[in-house]
């Protein structure tokens, strides 16, 4: 199934159903070149020809924003469904449809953008609410970023190397000698090569080590873990010669209430990203949702602002969307261009170089193309640039 859906229009023949039917019987039902829906723009106000041209830019800029905040939020979506992201593509629906129905059932939603405002307003409408959309995005994504790279460092503590990860897990109160006012345990790192060494010598690194006093606690796959018991005014000398030796000293202080604290913050932080999780992807489900019928509703006003310009007053077009068909897209093209290239003289032979109508204000400017008829592209995959 393609992905890219065309919105043309096209000026009403005697009546705006010939048109369709007229254009519709040469690419659909004779060569099945696409599928052909009535794209539904309702009676807007038109205002003045200066307003149109000043529009039809600013719209361009409109639905370039409205669309990379609308794919943002899916690619976040994305992002924090985390190891449930194949189930992306079923969250992301309009209005509580699939997107190609929400697209080829198209409906101006009247309560939100109202056509008795000027064009100008209903875009103004649209851009304040894709606006607020990004700015709580930006703060809803940065509170659980946060709260998930927390979680994530807390996390390495627990798996990672002797070197680095926290200890508090792997030791246990009989490991220390505690409350003494003259001895101390100290924990050592040994390479695993070395456990043998450590246990012939660590009595001879300096006076003042307790015999017998180390055992293993726990070992990975390149580190042991010991612990050693010493006389307190000997700790620092005995962790520079240690070092000398390849044996790392850990700071660590055995404290019951600190360690439950740790095991408590851990405990915390996965209960919180719970309780963030539902309320987080229904927010980007709702505003994904909005952000889409947006960009369809700035689709819509372009089509309609572009159509009047080319087409003169009074209003008679009619809009069509087309869903081509991936092996025909030539052929399509080749059939439009012979159906409407006298409406344009200059390109009736195919698609012109932008660079031709760069000073044209309202003939599709900033577009990569240019058609005799009224064409914009709509891109249904809005996950396709998201790194999977």
């Amino acid at each position: 199934m393609m992905s890219e859906y065309w919105i043309i229009s096209a000026p009403g023949d005697k009546t705006c159903q010939q048109t369709y039917d007229t254009m519709n019987n040469l690419t659909s039902k004779q060569h099945n070149l696409c599928n052909n829906y009535k794209f539904h723009i309702p009676d807007l106000k038109v205002g003045t020809l200066d307003q149109l041209v000043g529009l039809s830019d600013d719209l361009g800029k409109l639905d370039t924003y409205v669309e990379q905040i609308t794919r943002k939020v899916a690619n976040y979506l994305g992002e924090v469904l985390e190891d449930q992201r194949d189930k992306l593509h079923e969250n992301l629906m309009a209005n509580n449809t699939e997107l190609p129905q929400y697209l080829t059932r198209f409906q101006w939603d009247m309560a939100k953008y109202p056509i008795k405002q000027s064009l100008r307003n209903i875009a103004d409408i649209i851009s304040k609410q894709i606006g607020q959309i990004d700015g709580d995005l930006k703060t809803k994504s940065q509170a659980y970023n946060n709260l998930k790279g927390n979680l994530q460092n807390l996390e390495k503590k627990k798996t990672g190397s002797l070197l680095t990860r926290n200890l508090a897990d792997l030791v246990k109160k009989e490991h220390f000698i505690l409350d003494s006012e003259y001895l101390t345990t100290l924990l050592v790192i040994v390479p695993k090569v070395m456990a043998n060494d450590w246990l012939t010598n660590y009595e001879k690194i300096t006076d003042m080590i307790v015999p017998r006093s180390s055992q293993l606690i726990q070992e990975d796959a390149d580190y042991c873990l010991f612990n050693v018991t010493l006389f307190k005014k000997v700790a620092e000398e005995f962790k520079l010669h240690a070092r000398e030796r390849k044996f790392i000293v850990r700071d660590f202080v055995y404290n019951e209430e600190e360690l439950a604290a740790g095991k408590n913050e851990m405990t915390k932080l996965m209960t919180d990203k719970k309780k963030q999780f539902g309320p987080l992807v229904r927010w980007l489900k709702v505003n994904f949702s909005e952000a889409f019928c947006a960009l369809i509703h700035v689709k819509a006003l372009r089509v309609f602002v572009e159509s009047v310009l080319r087409y003169g007053l009074p209003v008679n077009f009619q809009a069509i969307l087309i869903e081509p068909n991936k092996k025909s897209v030539k052929r399509l093209r080749d059939v439009l261009n012979q159906l409407y290239g006298h409406l344009d003289g200059a390109s009736a032979g195919g698609a012109v170089s932008s660079a031709d109508n760069v000073d044209i204000p309202g003939l599709g400017f900033g577009q990569s193309e240019y058609f005799p008829y009224v064409f914009y592209k709509v891109n249904i995959d809005m996950v396709e640039q998201a790194k999977v």
